[in-house]
């Protein structure tokens, strides 16, 4: 009875350990960051929706760009810079209270926006399709004084109306470390300078109805 007592005391002292290592956000399928303290927190990112938009200048002769614009030229969520700059994104599935209504909920829009929910079964399933490694970019924007941009491609023109060479937003790699059925942790690999960035979620389950990207954003100062 006693190695009973103690053997549910250390399984409940290393769900308390782990959840103060790991906590779960409040939202699924969004990033966050992960604050590593003596109790680790997590701090939710700014999330807007954005279609992807194409410019041309001068009826093409001063060239075009597509890509995502936020409005306001710096986020509200700051970060200290540092390196190895740690994230945290959770589907849902390790909550298996809520992953029946999670699919139920997916399999709703895809049929609201004319597509067979079983066509996934061919595609690896949600489970690959939600994983951040397949479906993240960390992209570090181009401010100007009212907006931010995701530059996606940015073509020249022809002189000598255009610019000079072709060019997009940088991205930066994450390491991808598996936590948990559902949870991981995005290890960004570089140093991250001062500027603005924004993780873009690329996959169809993460599109608004309007053909909307997500994309959370924040600064480093």
């Amino acid at each position: 009875m006693r190695k009973s007592f103690l053997f549910i005391a250390m399984v409940l002292i290393s769900l308390e350990l782990f959840a103060q290592k790991y906590p779960e956000p409040e939202f699924s399928n969004e990033v966050y960051y992960l604050k590593k303290d003596s109790i680790n927190t997590v701090i939710r990112l700014e999330k807007g929706t954005a279609k992807m938009e194409s410019k041309t200048k001068l009826g093409g002769f001063g060239g075009s760009e597509s890509g995502y614009e936020l409005s306001d030229s710096k986020s509200a969520v700051r970060l200290k810079s540092g390196s190895n700059l740690s994230f945290v994104f959770s589907n849902g599935a390790g909550a298996s209270s809520g992953s029946t209504t999670s699919s139920k909920e997916r399999d709703s829009m895809m049929q609201a926006n004319g597509m067979d929910p079983s066509m996934m079964q061919g595609m690896g399933g949600m489970s690959s399709m939600n994983d951040p490694a397949n479906s993240i970019t960390l992209y570090k924007l181009d401010a100007s004084s009212n907006k931010r941009k995701v530059l996606l491609q940015k073509n020249p023109g022809m002189m000598p109306f255009g610019s000079k060479k072709q060019r997009s937003s940088e991205k930066y790699t994450f390491s991808v470390k598996k936590i948990k059925e559902g949870y991981w942790e995005l290890v960004i690999d570089k140093f991250l300078p001062k500027g603005e960035y924004a993780f873009t979620m690329m996959n169809m389950m993460n599109m608004t109805m309007g053909g909307e990207t997500l994309l959370f954003a924040f600064g480093i100062d």
